[in-house]
């Protein structure tokens, strides 16, 4: 594995889940897999479980993390090409990226899109950039539209809980829903993308998203999946329910409809087939999920959350056997 920004680096997703619960049995199986190799962790924007479970998973591999924000602890950095930089941008990703490359075995980047030009933003210039003139392996840690390591994440606690179940249904496809839910801000399609892009890239469930109408999401990442704007149609009979906010993508950045009826409840669970109800956090309480979902029994946001660990060590092993 060179790089993992998107499913699309991954070949066979079960056998990255399998090798990820191996890593929650044994966390410390390759504890030498790492050692003296540095991974670099810059962060372009804030994070805790992100930050938190990757310098976690290097560790266990025998990895030295070294974190950097880059905007509170670095110069602002420019990532146009042939930039004029009589502004404000005070190094070019370009003269900045290879320094990393020498410091470093793997590099890590968390990016956010602006939400304010929807062509530059699924552009991926940042990540792509540091990508370009690094020349060591690339891990996103989120990008402007994905975020690869949350949601490869979601499958394994997906498939864990499906394991776990007694008797295991072994003829049935689960089915998956995302739905969208209200929040006070616009947020990013990021999670959404992604979670989407996984679980048609995996197979392996009957996938429905649901959302009030003018919230579509690029089709490059959703094709596959059945979409409606009916939520309690979408709800019926769904073996998991993944919620989260995400604002327009036609017209860009925007919050249309704000409807409190769509955060998710219990009377809407009945729906469900005692549905297991994920987020990737940080959650609104009472705006996106209500206090007794997440208090409740259907709720496993801490055992997803948990697994972020496994995804990242799992990747890291990787492209730590590939160099």
């Amino acid at each position: 594995m060179k790089q993992f920004i998107s499913a699309r680096d991954v070949s066979d997703i079960n056998a990255f889940v399998k090798k990820a619960l191996e890593y929650k049995a044994n966390p410390f199986k390759d504890k030498s897999l790492g050692t003296n190799k540095r991974i670099g962790l810059l962060f372009l924007n804030p994070s805790m479980r992100t930050r938190l479970s990757t310098q976690i998973a290097a560790q266990n591999l025998g990895m030295e993390p070294i974190v950097f924000n880059v905007g509170s602890e670095g110069w602002a950095l420019e990532f146009e090409d042939e930039a004029i930089m009589s502004g404000n941008k005070v190094e070019h990703v370009k003269d900045a990226a290879p320094i990393m490359g020498k410091y470093f075995d793997i590099l890590c980047i968390r990016t956010f899109p602006s939400l304010q030009n929807r062509e530059d933003d699924y552009s991926e210039l940042y990540i792509k950039q540091f990508i370009k003139y690094s020349d060591i392996p690339v891990v996103s840690l989120e990008s402007s539209t994905l975020h690869p390591l949350q949601s490869f994440t979601d499958i394994i606690t997906i498939t864990e809980v499906l394991q776990n179940r007694k008797p295991q249904t072994t003829n049935h496809k689960p089915k998956i829903v995302l739905t969208w839910a209200p929040h006070v801000k616009a947020l990013p399609q990021c999670v959404s993308n992604s979670f989407s892009q996984w679980v048609n890239a995996w197979g392996e469930a009957e996938f429905v998203i649901t959302h009030p109408e003018d919230y579509e999401l690029d089709e490059q990442f959703t094709k596959g999946a059945t979409i409606t704007h009916n939520q309690e149609e979408a709800l019926k009979d769904a073996d998991f329910v993944y919620v989260k906010n995400w604002s327009t993508y036609n017209d860009y950045g925007k919050i249309y409809c704000n409807d409190p009826e769509w955060m998710l409840t219990n009377e809407k669970l009945k729906l469900t087939n005692n549905a297991k109800v994920m987020h990737c956090l940080p959650v609104r309480r009472n705006v996106e999920l209500s206090d007794e979902i997440l208090d409740g029994s259907n709720s496993i946001i801490t055992q997803q959350a948990s697994n972020r660990v496994w995804a990242a060590q799992t990747i890291l092993s990787e492209i730590l056997k590939t160099k």
